[in-house]
């Protein structure tokens, strides 16, 4: 990474980052990373922020990313979940991204923020059969998917006096979805199941007032609204928080927010072939996800450099797409899974509820320390067209954060120093539907316990300990600074799990595990 100033009179300047994984370097000191394949990724990241000109400021930012992994059959072993003795199979990936953003003045109080993007997603899968007999390979699945989005977002932002503050904009996106699907894993010819090349707009419209009715209490109003192109999704989105500051060391905050969300694309465009061979997109209608939002919140400063800040919350969702036919699918437990969605006929009836509590205590920099203790305990239920309460697959139940670290100034007039740093991290583990052992060993291929077991099991708790110790030198002669940081994720090398799948290789349960202890090694030179 390197950045600096390009013009400092104008105040111009730079940032580029690159990253490549040495993710086989890894493996071979043996540090498991979760498979037996390797993965190869890298990155590249840039921002460029223009001076004041006569037109406003301009910045120019972006990134892209590249990444691979082949499972192949010979390279396999019993501890690798994600791999199929009988088959070669290739995944790769690609996301970008490029905006333009300007910024402009309209008097003194008042200013315009523009905002033009792109963005791009890609992922191909591939896999091919192995024949016994003369060792060749045919491919018998072929899975693409792009995604292209174009965005512009403007907002007029203006000051009206030291009390009232407001804010009015837009956004609107296009999005283009293109998804390739055919196999012929059971067939002799291919069957296609996905092939077209969608697009729609999403149009949104906020406005947000800031008042001041005296220096103790702010008010914030707001109001959104969506219209979905497709099929006319409509919403309107009132927002409404309020703070008091009792004294200079307490306040108190509420709010209330009503939010909509339309559904992923794939959801909209999936399509089920009919016996005459045409294709019913029985998704296509479907409603945004709904949801009521309330949080009250409590924040005191008890001693100098200290924050303590409490909040409760309590979030219904309503209009969550389930399937016509009783059962325990939820569009809220997306995402949990590799697997893409493959449901048709989905329904606005499903229901959910969040609800739970967190606590921060923040000890600022100074003296040489800091520290920060962060903690929340919380439900995440959910009911799909069965009607039956559920856990979602993202109810851990509770999370702690602690991070703590100081700072030793030595040599000539302090001008060096040595840092450590400690991060502990524990979770609740997630719940999961578990594997149909019998059925799975039957057909070799993975299947899941019906509607009765959904999300009946849980992982155990996520545990990890990062420790990071590092030093900086700062040049007495020149503008110039060197570090050198060691930092050792999960130092206690607890056994986090990742998954678990039926494997074909071992025909049992398996379990993969997230990363292990992981050291890293991070020199920096500023000028």
């Amino acid at each position: 990474m390197t950045e600096g100033p390009i013009n400092k009179a104008k105040g111009s300047s730079y940032l580029i980052a690159y990253r490549y994984a040495f993710t086989g370097v890894a493996q071979k000191i043996g540090i498991p990373i979760g498979t037996t394949a390797t993965p190869f990724y890298q990155d590249i990241s840039f921002k460029i922020n223009g001076g004041m000109t006569k037109l406003g400021k301009f910045t120019l930012f972006g990134l892209a990313g590249k990444s691979n992994i082949e499972f192949l059959h010979d390279k396999t072993d019993s501890t690798d979940l994600f791999a199929d003795p009988s088959v070669d199979s290739y995944f790769t990936s690609d996301v970008g991204l490029v905006g333009l953003k300007h910024f402009i003045r309209v008097g003194k109080k008042s200013y315009f923020n523009t905002v033009l993007g792109s963005s791009y997603a890609s992922s191909t899968y591939y896999e091919d059969t192995i024949s016994v007999a003369d060792d060749g390979a045919t491919r018998v699945l072929d899975n693409t998917t792009k995604r292209l989005n174009h965005s512009i977002n403007t907002s007029f932002n203006t000051k009206f006096n030291s009390r009232l503050f407001l804010k009015v904009g837009a956004i609107t996106e296009m999005m283009n979805l293109v998804l390739f699907y055919r196999n012929r894993e059971f067939t002799p010819t291919w069957n296609q199941i996905w092939d077209y090349n969608d697009n729609t707009f999403l149009i949104q419209g906020y406005a947000h007032a800031k008042y001041n009715p005296s220096d103790k209490i702010t008010i914030n109003l707001g109001i959104h609204s969506q219209h979905l192109l497709l099929n006319n999704s409509n919403s309107i989105e009132p927002r409404i928080g309020a703070k008091y500051q009792i004294n200079s060391k307490n306040t108190i905050s509420v709010g209330y927010g009503m939010h909509s969300q339309m559904q992923p694309l794939d959801v909209y465009f999936y399509r089920s072939i009919k016996a005459d061979g045409t294709y019913d997109q029985s998704n296509k209608n479907l409603d945004f996800t709904r949801s009521h939002h309330f949080v009250l919140g409590y924040d005191v400063l008890p001693i100098k450099d200290w924050r303590i800040k409490t909040e409760v919350y309590y979030q219904y969702l309503w209009n969550i797409p389930v399937s016509e036919k009783a059962s325990s699918f939820s569009m809220l437990n997306a995402g949990a899974s590799f697997s893409p969605n493959e449901v048709g006929y989905l329904k606005n009836t499903g229901t959910g509820t969040n609800y739970g509590a967190e606590l921060t205590i923040e000890k600022f920099f100074s003296k040489g320390y800091y520290g920060l203790i962060t903690g929340t305990i919380y439900e995440s239920k959910y009911k799909g067209s069965d009607n039956k309460e559920r856990n979602t697959a993202f109810n851990g139940k509770f999370v702690y954060n602690v991070l703590v670290g100081k700072e030793f100034k030595f040599g000539k007039e302090k001008r060096n120093s040595f840092t450590i740093d400690a991060k502990v991290t524990q979770a609740g583990g997630r719940f999961y539907t578990p594997v149909d052992l019998a059925a799975s060993q039957m057909i070799q291929q993975q299947v899941l316990k019906g509607d009765d077991y959904a999300f009946s099991a849980r992982n155990p708790n996520f545990f990890r300990m990062d420790v990071k110790a590092g030093v900086t030198f700062n040049s007495s002669k020149r503008k110039l600074a060197q570090s050198v940081f060691f930092d050792v994720q999960n130092v206690t090398n607890n056994k986090n799990v990742f998954a678990q799948r039926y494997n074909p290789l071992t025909n049992t349960v398996n379990t993969a595990y997230q990363i292990g202890l992981f050291p890293n090694f991070v020199y920096k030179i500023q000028f």
